[in-house]
């Protein structure tokens, strides 16, 4: 039959039913339609050969919408496509509800629907009676969209299979809810048991794993990607009589085997077993193949999220290093918490490389980026770096070849994606507790005394590696004392969370001056002061919070205080800092400052405190004023509380000893002597063998009374 043409008579028949006609071409948009049918819809009662748009206007937009999706199912399963539909008057008012039936054809050649169908009035029920509360007013759509609604957020918020798998088995459907499902995968030619619930682990064993040649209804939709349907036992029987007996135990009256379909493939199979007999209705069938298409997403998702983790952990387990045996005398920690989102893998990195005579050198560093490059770069240049250590080069001479080695690497890449990288190394012996730094860009080192004060270690540095080839990299020397530890960090444990370096590092402080434990325990509360508890490799909800990788490096020198391991070395009551101020850097002596001042941290006497500054800046200025030499400056604090001392000594290799002046008032300078004199309670100058020191003390319970010592007595 061809749109136009006369419909056939046992139109008659069913007009007398009061049952429509109609016919519908997707091909030319055209829809005929019998009296019944026009009356139905609200038109004059005669045959009319209407549009698309005109048919449209007629019924509700939620139920077009729907008419479409269950032709396409009717069409896949060879099925009736069965559909309820509210038609709607001119103002938008439900007049009627009618349930539509029809016989949908799929022509490939024009690619279009074809569709003969009867169309008949739906009386509504007695409102209160079960029917009145299940389908035909619209309740039963409510409820099933709310159903699918929730279903498919549920599914879309799992993270994981057996997230997935743990949705699918809460999902209470509208009206016919199963008592056991079963999810399917494909394994090659094998079908695999992925999940399943509603079953006895052990009764399961025979499906776990068969071929998928199998006379089973899951192997079948696995290899056609249709679904199949079982209203009875009788049926299951009839269709599969050769695994009838494996489902036969479980006592289920009616099956549900829907293909799960990713982008046209077919990756496994569900089934929905329910304990009472289903009809599986257009609308059953609708809501069941709705939900096997969330689930097949929600698997697929799933699947590649797992894959991606289990990449990225590999990958973090091999750029990551193995800290090594244990060294004497010394203890390690390190941390490293990526940031989140994409590959868990991004610049930052640390690492411990052995050197002869039983040193080892440690490294921190962080490649610009978060991104698979950043990743990249960072294991090429950790690789140089090992190498370079390793064939005998000073710290210097390591980062200055990293540097051109790293320029070499991004330079010869895309114009608009060159990198840097900041680097701290440092060669450190394990009998003395020395260390030989060079930095290249990186935050400097913090040392945590074995009283608990923290200090900031000023340290010579050089412009980030790759940035220019042919940069110098200085060399410091620091020197831990039993019970310090050092810490590398990089930016992300300090900046993270909207703070600058300054405010990021007073909560740092904080952890570190408090915390009494381990090393461990310690790298654990760096770490969670920032965002919670972490571990080596994080990649869940924690790294879901990152703003920037983390990589955290903690040297203990052994020794009570550090509680890194059991010694006999006495708690010492000193606590020392050095730091070189060179000619051309006149700007350290701010940062000279800034030290005493946080050695100092805890010293009750405010007006000592600053009395102590003062001195260091009139005895360093002079250094750079009255001399072309650098300054050294070291400053301890011993003793107990109540009784303590600061002790500060500045040398230089200049030959002229210092001398009292006796400046006018005009004068602009020879009044630091005056100033030491009358500050500290002891001072003097002290020959070297070439040069010499001048250094003061402030006593913490020093009586007024005495005043200051007399400084030729003192020298």
């Amino acid at each position: 039959m061809r749109t136009g043409e006369p419909l056939p008579e046992v139109g008659d028949v069913l007009a007398a039913l009061a049952t429509g006609l109609w016919h519908w071409d997707t091909a030319t948009g055209e829809v005929t339609v019998d009296a019944v049918t026009a009356r139905l819809l609200g038109l004059p009662a005669e045959q009319v050969t209407l549009t698309e748009a005109q048919v449209r206007s007629r019924l509700h937009p939620v139920d077009w919408n729907e008419i479409t999706g269950v032709v396409q199912l009717a069409v896949a399963e060879g099925t009736l496509a069965e559909v309820r539909i509210r038609i709607m008057d001119e103002l938008g008012h439900v007049v009627r509800v009618v349930r539509s039936r029809s016989k949908p054809a799929f022509d490939p050649v024009r690619k279009a629907y074809e569709l003969t169908g009867t169309l008949q009035e739906v009386a509504e029920p007695t409102p209160g009676t079960p029917a009145g509360r299940s389908a035909v007013t619209g309740d039963w759509r409510r409820s099933r969209e709310a159903f699918l609604l929730d279903a498919g957020r549920a599914l879309a918020e799992a993270r994981s299979t057996e997230e997935v798998l743990r949705v699918a088995a809460a999902l209470s459907m509208p009206g016919f809810t199963p008592d056991g499902l079963a999810v399917f995968g494909v394994a090659g030619d094998r079908l695999t048991v992925i999940g399943h619930h509603g079953q006895p682990e052990n009764e399961v064993n025979p499906f776990v794993d068969m071929s998928l040649d199998t006379d089973y209804p899951a192997a079948e939709v696995a290899r056609t990607g249709r679904a199949v349907y079982l209203s009875s036992p009788q049926q299951y029987r009839s269709r599969y009589p050769m695994t009838w007996h494996l489902a036969e135990r479980f006592g289920r009256r009616s099956w549900a085997y829907l293909p799960l379909t990713v982008a046209g493939r077919t990756m496994g199979a569900w089934l929905a077993a329910f304990a009472y007999p289903v009809a599986f209705t257009p609308d059953e069938r609708s809501v069941l193949t709705t939900v096997a298409r969330m689930l097949a997403q929600a698997l697929s998702r799933a699947g590649a999220a797992e894959t991606q983790r289990e990449l990225t952990d590999g990958v973090q387990r091999a750029m990551l290093p193995v800290l090594g045996p244990e060294i004497p005398g010394m203890d390690i920690a390190a941390r490293y918490v990526p940031t989140g989102g994409g590959l868990q893998v991004g610049g930052d990195w640390y690492d411990m490389i052995p050197l002869p005579g039983e040193r080892f050198a440690i490294v921190i560093g962080d490649v610009q980026g978060h991104d698979v490059r950043a990743a990249a770069l960072m294991g090429q240049l950790r690789i140089a770096l090992r190498a370079y250590a390793s064939e005998g080069h000073r710290p210097d001479a390591v980062l200055s070849r990293a540097s051109h080695f790293f320029h070499g690497l991004t330079s010869d890449g895309d114009p608009g994606d060159l990198r840097f990288a900041t680097c701290y190394y440092a060669e450190v012996d394990p009998v003395t507790g020395t260390l030989e730094s060079a930095r290249a860009g990186h935050l400097d080192p913090v040392v945590r005394m074995a009283d608990g004060t923290a200090l900031i270690l000023a340290t010579a540095g050089g412009l980030p590696l790759g940035i220019d080839p042919d940069t110098d990299y200085p060399t410091t020397r620091l020197a831990l004392e039993p019970g310090d530890t050092l810490m590398l960090c990089t930016d992300g444990l300090v900046e993270t969370g909207g703070h600058d370096l300054q405010t990021g590092w007073h909560r740092l402080r904080v952890v570190l001056e408090d915390h009494e434990g381990g090393l461990e325990d310690l790298a654990d509360a760096l770490v969670g002061a920032v965002h919670g508890p972490s571990s080596h490799h994080t990649t869940g909800p924690l790294a879901d919070r990152r703003e920037d990788d983390i990589a955290l490096l903690l040297l203990c020198r052994q020794g009570e205080g550090c509680g890194c391991g059991d010694s006999t070395v006495a708690r010492p009551t000193v606590r020392r800092t050095m730091l070189s101020v060179a000619q051309a850097e006149p700007a350290r002596i701010a940062t000279a400052r800034q030290h005493l001042r946080d050695l100092l941290h805890d010293w009750p006497d405010e007006d000592q405190r600053d009395a102590a500054v003062l001195l260091l800046s009139e005895m360093l200025t002079n250094v750079l004023v009255h001399t072309d030499t650098d300054a050294l400056l070291v400053a301890e604090v011993a003793g107990e509380p109540g009784e303590r001392r600061i002790r500060v000594e500045v040398t230089d290799n200049g030959d002229d000893l210092p001398h009292k002046r006796r400046p006018g008032e005009m004068a602009s300078s020879g009044r630091g002597l005056m100033l030491i004199e009358l500050l500290a309670d002891a001072w003097g100058v002290a020959p070297r063998g070439k040069g010499k020191s001048i250094w003061y003390e402030v006593y913490e319970s020093a009586d007024p009374e005495d005043g200051p010592a007399d400084g030729s007595a003192a020298a």
